[in-house]
Formats: C-alpha cells, sequence, structure tokens
C-alpha cells in the first residue's frame, strides 16, 4: 500500500525537493495534499501533474482561486485535517509553520519536519501533543537527521556531546570590515546548499546554525554545554556524535536535502536512495572553530537558550524582522545580530515567562516583532 504524503509548502526550496522524492518513488507515494503561501500558479500545475491532491493557498484570506481547494490560514488548518496523510512534510518557512505543524499531529499524520521554527518556539509543548496522539516526529534538516540516526544507532545514554556541522557560508573567512559592506546579493551566494532565501542569509549571518542550537537542545534533550559547533566548510559532515568513551562518530553524504527528506519518509526502515552518493576518490574534510565576535548570532542562540522557555521565541522573531529589514535595505548586515541582541536584553512579553500553551508562544512571538519595529528605525 502506498504511503500517503502531504507537503506543507510545496512550492519552496524543501518543498520542491520533496517532489523530487515522490516522482522517484511513484510506487511507493501518493500525494494527498499540496500548499503554498502565494505562489498559486505553482500549485494549480501540481494539481495537474497529481488531480486526486488536495491544494491549500494560505495567504488567500478570502476565498480560494478557481482549482484551489482550500484558502486563507483557517483553510490551511483545514486542508490538513481533510488530508488522511500518513505523514506530513512540513517545508513552511519561519514561525507560521508553528500552528500547521499542532494541525498535523492533531489530525493523526506523522510530521517530517524541516521546519525549524516549530521545535525553536515550542518545541516542549510539540512533542507533548505528539506523545499524547501518538505521533512521530521525524527531523528534516541535515544536521538534526544526522543526530537523530546517529543516537538510533549508539544510543541515547551512550552520548556525552552533540557536535553540529556549519558550512560557515559565504563570509566565514572575510574581516569585520568587509562584513559591513555586504548586500543582500551577496549574502545569497551560499558556497554548498541551495536553500530559500531567508535561511540563506540565515547561514551567512550563523543565526540559522543558532536556530540548530536550540532545535538540537529541546530536540535530543541536551544540554548547550553539550551541544557544540564546528565549522566545515564541505558540508560533507553532517553531524557527529561524541560518545562517553570519547569516540566521535559522523554520518556523511553529499548536500543533498532529498537524501535526509527520502529518510524521513521510509523512517524507520533504510531503503536504497538515490540522492546524496558519496565519492572518497578525491576528498578533503576541513574543521575549525566558529568565530563568536564576527558572527554573534551563534552566542545570542546560546544566551536565548539559557535564558528561559520562551526566549527562543524571541530570538527566532527577532532574527526574521531583522533579516527581513535586511532584504528592505533598512539595515545593514552587521545590524541584525544588534536588533537581536536588543529584543533578548528586553523582558518577555506581558502574557509571562513560562510556555503554557501554543497561544503564549505566539504572544512572544508578536512581542518580540513589536520590540524588533520599534529598534529598527534607530
Amino acid at each position: 500500500m502506498k504511503r500517503r504524503v502531504a507537503v506543507l509548502g510545496a512550492t519552496g526550496s524543501i518543498g520542491r525537493q520533496t517532489l523530487d522524492v515522490l516522482r522517484n518513488g511513484r510506487d511507493r507515494y501518493e500525494p494527498v495534499l499540496f500548499t503554498a503561501c502565494r505562489n498559486s500558479e505553482k500549485l494549480l500545475e501540481l494539481k495537474q501533474e497529481f488531480p486526486v491532491a488536495l491544494t491549500a493557498l494560505a495567504h488567500n484570506e478570502l476565498s480560494s482561486p478557481p482549482g484551489i481547494d482550500f484558502g486563507g490560514k483557517q483553510g490551511l488548518l483545514d486542508a490538513i485535517a481533510a488530508a488522511g496523510a500518513d505523514i506530513t512534510v512540513n517545508g513552511i518557512s519561519g514561525a507560521a509553520g508553528l500552528e500547521p505543524s499542532a494541525a498535523v499531529i492533531r489530525a493523526g499524520s506523522d510530521l517530517a519536519l524541516a521546519n525549524k521554527e516549530t521545535v525553536v518556539m515550542a518545541g516542549r509543548l510539540i512533542f507533548e501533543l505528539a506523545r499524547e496522539k501518538n505521533i512521530r516526529i521525524i527531523p528534516v534538516d541535515s544536521e538534526h537527521s544526522a543526530i537523530f540516526k546517529l543516537l538510533e544507532a549508539h544510543g541515547r545514554d551512550n552520548v556525552r556531546e552533540i557536535i553540529l556541522t556549519a558550512s560557515g557560508g559565504p563570509f566565514r573567512n572575510q574581516p569585520k570590515e568587509v562584513l559591513a559592506a555586504v548586500t543582500p546579493r551577496d549574502a545569497l551566494a551560499h558556497p554548498t546548499w541551495n536553500m530559500g532565501s531567508k535561511i540563506t542569509v540565515d547561514s551567512a549571518t550563523l543565526a540559522n546554525k543558532g536556530l540548530e542550537v536550540i532545535e538540537a537542545a529541546v530536540y535530543f534533550g541536551f544540554s548547550p554545554e553539550n551541544i557544540k559547533v564546528v565549522i566545515h566548510p564541505q558540508s560533507i559532515v553532517h553531524s557527529m556524535v561524541r560518545l562517553n568513551d570519547g569516540a566521535v562518530y559522523a554520518q556523511l553524504s553529499k548536500p543533498d536535502m532529498r537524501l535526509v527528506i527520502h529518510d524521513a519518509l521510509t523512517w524507520p526502515e533504510t531503503e536504497y536512495s538515490p540522492f546524496g552518493v558519496l565519492d572518497f576518490d578525491s576528498l578533503t574534510l576541513n574543521f575549525e572553530r566558529p568565530d563568536f565576535e564576527r558572527f554573534p548570532m551563534l552566542a545570542l542562540a546560546y544566551e536565548a537558550l539559557r535564558g528561559g522557555s520562551l526566549l527562543p521565541a524571541a530570538y527566532n522573531a527577532a532574527n526574521e524582522e531583522a533579516v527581513e529589514a535586511f532584504f528592505g535595505g533598512k539595515i545593514g548586515f552587521l545590524e541584525i545580530p544588534r536588533v537581536v541582541e536588543y529584543v533578548l536584553n528586553k523582558s518577555v512579553s506581558p502574557g509571562g515567562e513560562e510556555m503554557a500553551d501554543i497561544e503564549t508562544v505566539l504572544n512572544q512571538d508578536r512581542w518580540a516583532r513589536k520590540l524588533a519595529g520599534e529598534f529598527i528605525p534607530g
């Protein structure tokens, strides 16, 4: 029997690569839902290719365009409930992916999670809901997919330390005076990965690695002190674990997200994949320490992780607002961490300091965006 698959954010980077995996495995997968934020044209093309699948356009608040089954934010949630998926790939970008993740779990679908903000903002609540509904959450992220498999192989209790790898982005060797003049076009020139624009800028500032540090702490239950980051420009080693005896084990493959998506869709089985196959004939691997001074977004992520259950949501929201301002020409590249630092230094939202429910998290998100918006014009 084919596995019924829903794809949230089907027209984005993760969504397009998921489609490659689905097309390569037509005998194994049956797409049942595709969603997009604004790209109705691409969504209609998918409807023609997979006529049985439902479609939802999240940005349209009034009515769905002709040929689209659901429209608006509530329509997206209704579509998730109606799809009847066995597994859902959440490739939505940013904080907008949190509520759809919760809706996927409530609908009884396993969650292949590429939206790291779900875990960064409300991981404890999401994992509690998944346990209650007996739903599996599988990471769709090269680093966390690697850690996920390494912990399965060696046992959580035998692992002392997680080592996340980072490419270092396009500016890892650039002095600070050069970083001050970086343009959005410069920041989008990632040396190894082909990703969406926001996550590419996050890789350039190391904010993406900061988010992944928070995600690893919540997802795998490790303290900040036991999560390390190492710069690895080739992006061949996708992460490592250090066991209690000091030995280090790594997961290696070509930098191809389709392998990670394939592994999530087939887990807990390990099936053949044509993606990410590594050739050792000419392979050089380099590692170096991250520079926390030139790239303070990484240090700020550790600060947020240690600062309370709601500060990671503030870190994420402030960064999203800062990156948008950077794209809009309102701030420079080096101002991105300054916006985030300002927000983290302010008190949490009036709703309180504890993660009581998802609405509390969303209040924190809104509060942080308000603070960032007040700070950016100056």
